[in-house]
């Protein structure tokens, strides 16, 4: 992967990420993993109390629940790296993992990434020392799955997309529907009935008016 040119402009997509960043979204995996892995201890022994009916503690002192920890964060990174390039944490950084050239992490470089996270442990922490050495800032773990971890967002176009928000709804906004500019025709022309009153009303009946001219003929 080639080194971001200075013509980049003001935003961060796929540029190198910082030692800071990493740090800081590991600190915050680790944490997550920890209070997951915590709860589902609490929630396991809470069970074996109900159903023996023994107080039974489980600790990651114990060497059981130290291994099944260590696999717990292995799934826990090597799943979110396999399937997406982030974890939580990275996530929340706007980081992510991708291969050396930039294009999408495979599931494999994925798991293998997390197989060989430990040994940026092991090493002394030389092995993420060496994100300060490389180039492309990237620990042993990610010479040996091929991968670089990038900024996956753009600070400058998720502004201008927030400001240019307001207008687009303005813009975009649909027109009333037709039949609320233009009342029905019922409403525009009374019916027939009530324009023209029924001929019985307007003709007095015959019997009325020959009541009226009884009296004078007599």
């Amino acid at each position: 992967m080639s080194a971001p040119s200075p013509a980049a402009g003001k935003t961060l997509w796929g540029h190198y990420a910082g030692s800071v960043s990493r740090l800081v979204a590991f600190v915050v995996d680790l944490v997550l993993s920890i209070a997951v892995f915590e709860l589902a201890l609490a929630g396991i022994s809470y069970i074996a109390q109900i159903v023996t009916g023994n107080a039974i503690g489980l600790h990651r002192s114990n060497i059981v629940v130290l291994v099944i920890f260590i696999a717990w964060e292995f799934v826990y990174f090597g799943n979110a790296w396999a399937s997406s390039g982030r974890t939580p944490g990275m996530a929340l950084l706007g980081i992510c993992v991708v291969r050396a050239d930039g294009t999408v992490l495979s599931p494999r470089q994925g798991w293998l990434r997390a197989l060989a996270f430990p040994l940026g442990f092991l090493t002394l922490g030389v092995g993420f020392i060496w994100i300060f050495v490389d180039r492309e800032r990237r620990a042993v773990y990610d010479v040996i799955a091929g991968s670089t971890v990038v900024y996956a967002w753009d600070a400058r176009t998720g502004r201008l997309r927030f400001l240019a928000r307001p207008a687009g709804l303005r813009m975009s906004g649909n027109p009333p529907p037709a039949q609320q500019l233009t009342p029905p025709a019922q409403q525009l022309t009374p019916p027939a009935q009530q324009l023209t009153p029924p001929a019985q009303q307007l003709t007095p009946p015959a019997e009325q008016v020959t009541g009226m001219s009884g009296p004078e003929s007599g």
